[in-house]
């Protein structure tokens, strides 16, 4: 193994806010974490700021301002992330929404996700709908579970829109977060985006996938939900900016789609679901691979994000002590001795309490050769105000752990579909 390899833990939506049951405590203070504290005992903590005000709450932001981008001239939107994780070609024009299946009753949508909707299930309600709504100007396609997408071609459609995020309105009315225009050339996009989600819902009303649903007593895929729609991609490569091989290793779109933008080797784990059943051994197994063949390794875990949008405080503390003793302290246990750099950190924070994602500044540990110990001694919230890496904004924590970047900009990577 080659001196100065780097991994990142990356533990989605693991930040949390203080609860009063836990006797104002967060989840990560309660829960038993002892490979992330000894990153915290034997390096250097901070803050970092994941969510500017000028941009979504959403993941693809706050991985993109984990890893360096620069949002300003380089977000280009869920959808055309989750498009270029798909393989799916974006023509000029083409416009890739990202669409939840969701669940809603009386026209309250009660779970973003509809239930989780397991993965063939989901397949199958996609074919139902691109049978009947499919034209040469729309299509839907399969993602991971509730995460799919729908492309909108042609001239007459545009990104002047505004579509709120599913996650965001659990528990509000759907008739009262539709999307909406907000540009001169919007209108057609936003009434055919209502247009489908009103379709789309008869569809899947009573499709037989959702009627044995409901006689299993779980929750119906009975609704879609597009949003954060767009048409380019235009990011650096992590191999031109700081002159590194990356892998990226996650089980969701909008990871493997930013990482594909940033030329990281997407790294495939068989029973990576994005969710808490998802193969926790494999992916460290596959990290410590990959540390053997890349300067840096992006280890993504989504299930904690997801438990804390279900507002479930217990299986959240559950789900960080699994991230923590099958991940973390397994590929710890794996480069014992060897020069590796490692981070930990959450992407944005989910409270419990609100089960959507905040725009406060996440806690971040680093430990490695050259990281000289602070007084912090454990992983969270709180501790990680008082280290020595300060707050960090921007591209910061790339910059430290692999210098500034170069600013050739010949080697920019434009890929416009």
């Amino acid at each position: 193994m080659k001196p100065n390899k780097t991994i990142i833990f990356l533990g989605d939506g693991m930040a949390d806010e203080p609860v009063e049951r836990l006797g104002r405590r967060t989840p990560l203070q309660v829960a038993h974490t002892p490979g992330m504290d000894a990153i915290a005992r034997a390096g250097q903590s901070g803050t970092l700021f994941t969510l500017p005000e000028a941009f979504p709450t959403s993941s693809d932001v706050a991985n993109m301002s984990v890893l360096g981008c620069d949002l300003a001239t380089e977000y280009c939107g869920r959808g055309a992330l989750e498009a270029v994780s798909q393989g799916i070609p974006l023509k000029p024009g083409d416009i890739a929404f990202r669409v939840n299946f969701t669940t809603t009753d009386a026209g309250i949508l009660t779970d973003f996700s509809g239930g989780h909707v397991p993965q063939t299930d989901a397949e199958a309600l996609i074919r139902a709908l691109n049978e009947k709504l499919a034209t040469a100007q729309i299509r839907f396609y399969p993602g991971v579970s509730y995460r799919n997408l729908l492309v909108l071609s042609g001239p007459d459609f545009s990104t002047e829109i505004t579509a709120e995020k599913p996650d965001d309105n659990q528990g509000n009315r759907v008739d009262e977060h539709l999307p909406t225009v907000n540009g001169a050339r919007g209108g057609h996009t936003a009434e055919t985006l209502i247009r489908l989600m009103r379709e789309a819902a008869a569809i899947l009303e009573d499709h037989s996938v959702n009627c044995l649903a409901r006689a299993e007593k779980r929750s119906p895929a009975n609704g879609i939900w597009p949003w954060s729609g767009g048409n380019s991609t235009a990011i650096r490569k992590l191999r031109d900016k700081y002159g590194i091989t990356s892998s990226v290793i996650s089980a969701v779109d909008v990871i493997n789609g930013l990482g594909r933008c940033l030329g990281m080797d997407v790294i495939s784990v068989p029973g990576a679901t994005g969710y808490i059943d998802t193969n926790y051994e494999g992916k460290a197994d596959a990290a410590l691979a990959a540390l053997e063949t890349h300067d840096f390794v992006y280890l993504h875990v989504e299930a904690i994000d997801e438990v804390s949008h279900a507002q479930d405080l217990d299986l959240k503390i559950k789900t960080i002590e699994e991230f923590d003793r099958r991940v973390v302290c397994r590929v710890l246990d794996g480069i014992k001795g060897k020069p590796v750099t490692t981070v930990v950190l959450p992407d944005h924070p989910v409270p419990v309490r609100l089960g959507k994602h905040t725009r406060t500044p996440v806690p971040v540990s680093i430990a490695g050769p050259g990281w000289t110990a602070d007084t912090v001694a454990t992983f969270d919230e709180v501790c990680c105000l008082d280290g020595a890496l300060g707050h960090l904004v921007n591209d910061d924590l790339m910059t430290r752990l692999f210098g500034p970047p170069r600013r050739d900009e010949s080697k920019w990577l434009g890929t416009r579909r």
